[in-house]
């Protein structure tokens, strides 16, 4: 039973009370787990592996690193990161253990498994000791998290001094005419192909909603810096239909 606070927030476009987010959004990719990467490479024209790709880029992973990947569902952002970074070490925490699983099966495949730790958890209270980690990445799984702010300061806490946070999400495109044009996309073309493909039309309207309920480049910038973190910067990918923000524990 869920305990009622009073404060409420967002599910997509449907105003909910805040403790009832975890558990809509947890069902959300417990239904999406098994087609999840399917989807992404179909909804992007398969463009979200560049963007990941200029994620690490720009993350530049060092020998012997230990990388935190929060939401970090079938270990993605994970297995690239290992496989710039000889002798480092990833711990992958998602709250929905379907897509741990599926990730924990494709390390074995790949023979990772030494080097992967798979964890289910939660963005707002990570079950992680303080100065545990040299990066923490989150990939478009930060606007699903009930408070922003909290799951920030955690990422604040579980990294060292000199630690970097590197968040991959949608954004919004600054001419207005262009995020028309992607929103008549997203809304009239991604929920029938999530019918098509993980039949699961409701998944998807959510999860087209959800981008549009996101803070734009600057507004989430100023919720990084407002959790501690110093030499705060973004780069639009793809016009700002997706933007990478970076953050340092000084």
């Amino acid at each position: 039973m869920t305990q009622d606070t009073g404060r409420t927030t967002h599910f997509g476009f449907e105003t909910i009370a805040e403790d009832e987010k975890a558990g809509r959004v947890h069902g959300v990719f417990t239904n999406v787990a098994s087609k999840y990467d399917v989807m992404n490479d179909a909804m992007s024209l398969g463009i979200h592996r560049l963007w990941k790709d200029a994620m690490l880029d720009w993350l530049a992973p060092r020998p012997g690193q230990r990388l935190l990947d929060v939401a970090g569902g079938t270990g993605d952002i994970a297995f690239r990161f290992l496989a710039r970074a000889p002798e480092a070490h990833a711990t992958v925490c998602d709250m929905t253990e379907g897509m741990l699983v599926a990730g924990r099966q494709r390390a074995e495949a790949e023979n990772l498994s030494d080097r992967l730790d798979w964890v289910v958890g939660d963005a707002m209270a990570l079950p992680f000791e303080d100065g545990s980690f040299d990066t923490y990445t989150i990939s478009f799984g930060i606007r699903n998290v009930t408070r922003i702010p909290d799951a920030l300061a955690e990422a604040h806490r579980v990294l060292r001094p000199g630690g970097r946070l590197m968040v991959l999400e949608f954004s919004q495109l600054p001419n207005p005419l262009m995020q028309k044009a992607y929103d008549l996309y997203s809304f009239n073309v991604i929920p029938p192909m999530g019918q098509a493909i993980a039949g699961d039309r409701d998944s998807y309207q959510y999860l087209v909603e959800s981008i549009r309920q996101f803070p734009d480049q600057d507004r989430f910038a100023g919720m990084i810096v407002d959790a501690g973190f110093a030499n705060v910067k973004y780069r639009n990918l793809s016009f700002g239909i997706a933007a990478l923000h970076s953050g340092w524990k000084i």
